[in-house]
C-alpha cells in the first residue's frame, strides 16, 4: 500500500490516521502508517508540549503529523471573553433547560468546563504552531482550508508539507493556488465538518482539479476494498479518523459512548450545527435532535455555539448521560463493531486491500 506521497514522507503504508488521542497517532505510526495528532482540543500550549515530547519518545524516528484548525477569516484584536460576551441570553437559558430536562449535575465546584473549542481561534492555532515548529513534524494539515501564507512558508523553511482539507474541487483549486502540498478530499461520509459531495464524487473531481498535486481521499473508509477504491480513484492514499475511535489506545474515557458507537449503524449520524456552528457529522442523539425543534433558537455560528455548549458537552460527557451522549464520527461507524488494536485495523486494511488488488488482477486476466 504505498505511493510517491507514503514514499516521499517515509510511511510503508498510504494510511494517514486524523485522531485527537497521541497514542493513537504513535500507534499508528508505529504500524506503518502515518500519524496525525489533533491539535483544536489544546487549549494550553504547555498540553500540546508535553504530547509532543510524548509522541516523539513513541515513535521510534518514524514520521506523523499535526492538525490544526485555522479559520479562513481573521478576527482582529478580539479576545475570547468578547467573543463569548456575543452569545445571547436566550440561548444560554435553551442549554440550561435541555439539561435540566435530562437531569444533568452540575460540574463539582472548581471543577473546569473541559476542553473549550478556542482553536478556531487564529492566535490559538498559532501559539500551538510555535509549539509544533519546535519539533520534527513531517505534514502540518489545516482542517478549515488553507492556513495562512506565511503559514505556509514557514512550514515550507522547515521542510513540512502542508495539507489543507477541502469539500469541492473548487476549495481544491484554491488550495493549490495558496500553495498547499497536498489536498485532502472530504467527502460527505466523513465525520467532523463536511460538505455536500461525497468521496465517490469528490476525489476524482479533486484530483483532476489540482494536478499534479497529491490527493488523500477522506469520507466513509474503512476497510483496506476502500482504500484501494480510493487509489483507484487517483488518491495517493486514505484520510482515516472514525475508525481509530474504538481502538484500545483511544482515550475516550467513556464506556457508553464506545458502547453507542459499537451498537451504532451507517443512518445514525447527523450533519448538525450542534457542536461548533458549522456542518459536522456526529452521532444522532436527543443533543442533536434538540437544535433542530422549530421550538429551539438555532445555532449560531463559530466559533459561538463551540463556547456556548462546551460545558454542557463537559457535563454530559463526566456523567455519561447516554441520550445526549456523541462525539464526531462518520457513517463508517456502521462497519465498526469491535474494539481492537491499532496495529490490528492496520493489518485488517492491508488485508482488505491485497484481496481487492486479487479481484482486480483476475478482472483484467493474465494477459494484462
Amino acid at each position: 500500500m504505498q505511493t510517491e506521497l507514503s514514499r516521499q514522507l517515509g510511511a510503508e503504508h498510504a494510511l494517514f490516521g486524523f485522531t485527537p488521542f497521541p497514542a493513537v497517532a504513535a500507534a499508528l505510526t508505529r504500524a506503518g502508517g502515518f500519524g496525525v495528532l489533533g491539535a483544536v482540543r489544546y487549549g494550553a500550549s504547555d498540553e500540546l508540549r508535553r504530547d509532543l515530547d510524548w509522541m516523539e519518545a513513541h515513535t521510534d524516528g518514524l514520521p506523523y503529523g499535526l492538525d490544526v484548525v485555522m479559520p479562513a477569516k481573521k478576527v482582529e484584536g478580539v479576545t475570547e471573553a468578547e467573543v463569548e460576551a456575543m452569545i445571547p441570553e436566550g440561548h444560554r437559558q435553551y442549554v440550561r433547560e435541555t439539561l435540566a430536562k435530562y437531569g444533568v449535575p452540575e460540574l463539582p465546584e472548581g471543577e473546569s468546563g473541559g476542553w473549550r473549542i478556542t482553536g478556531w481561534m487564529e492566535s490559538v492555532a498559532r501559539n500551538q504552531l510555535d509549539v509544533a515548529f519546535d519539533y520534527p513534524v513531517n505534514l502540518l494539515a489545516n482542517a478549515l482550508g488553507s492556513p495562512p501564507a506565511d503559514v505556509i512558508e514557514r512550514a515550507h523553511r522547515q521542510g513540512i508539507l502542508v495539507a489543507a482539507l477541502a469539500g469541492s474541487a473548487h476549495h481544491a483549486e484554491r488550495h493549490k493556488e495558496a500553495g498547499i502540498d497536498i489536498v485532502v478530499a472530504q467527502g460527505y461520509e466523513a465525520g467532523g465538518h463536511t460538505g455536500e459531495i461525497a468521496s465517490m464524487v469528490l476525489t476524482p473531481e479533486v484530483v483532476r482539479a489540482v494536478d499534479p498535486l497529491p490527493v488523500l481521499c477522506a469520507g466513509g473508509i474503512g476497510s483496506g476494498e476502500q482504500v484501494a477504491a480510493a487509489l483507484a480513484l487517483g488518491a495517493q492514499g486514505a484520510w482515516l479518523g472514525s475508525v481509530w475511535l474504538i481502538t484500545a489506545e483511544a482515550e475516550l474515557h467513556s464506556r457508553a459512548l464506545t458502547r453507542k458507537l459499537l451498537a451504532a449503524g451507517a443512518g445514525d449520524t447527523v450533519r448538525s450545527r450542534a457542536l461548533t456552528g458549522k456542518p459536522a457529522r456526529q452521532l444522532r442523539t436527543d443533543w442533536t435532535d434538540a437544535w433542530e425543534t422549530p421550538e429551539g433558537p438555532g445555532t449560531l455560528p463559530m466559533p459561538l455555539q463551540g463556547l456556548l455548549v462546551a460545558e454542557a458537552n463537559s457535563r454530559i460527557q463526566k456523567y455519561e448521560v447516554e441520550p445526549l451522549l456523541g462525539t464526531p464520527v462518520g457513517q463508517i461507524v456502521g462497519s465498526m463493531n469491535s474494539e481492537r488494536s491499532v496495529q490490528a485495523v492496520v493489518d485488517d486494511l492491508t488485508r482488505g486491500f491485497d484481496r481487492a488488488i486479487a479481484r482486480l488482477n483476475v478482472i483484467a486476466g493474465p494477459d494484462r
